[in-house]
């Protein structure tokens, strides 16, 4: 009985680290940047190249959030496949 009970919990603490690893939670590099900060270089605020700087800054962020719809639909499948649906 003793082996079985060591070989459960150590299957249960590795499917329970596996869980741990998985970060979904991590910015993109360009959340940690500051836009105005950078935009700044190009012109003064309210100047075309700083509203162009910004306007470009958006929609490469913009962009770069879109892996999110992503790892929705993955997550929808995923809770689908164990539902049984």
């Amino acid at each position: 009985m003793k082996p079985a009970v060591t070989v459960a919990v150590l299957a249960a603490s590795f499917l329970m680290s596996a869980c741990a690893q998985f970060d979904r939670t991590a910015l993109p590099a360009s959340a940690s940047t500051d836009d105005d900060a950078i935009c700044r270089k190009q012109g003064e605020p309210g100047s075309q190249p700083y509203v162009a700087c910004r306007r470009d800054r958006d929609v490469g962020a913009a962009r770069a959030s879109s892996g999110a719809g992503v790892e929705r639909a993955h997550k929808n499948l995923a809770e689908d496949m164990l539902n049984g649906r």
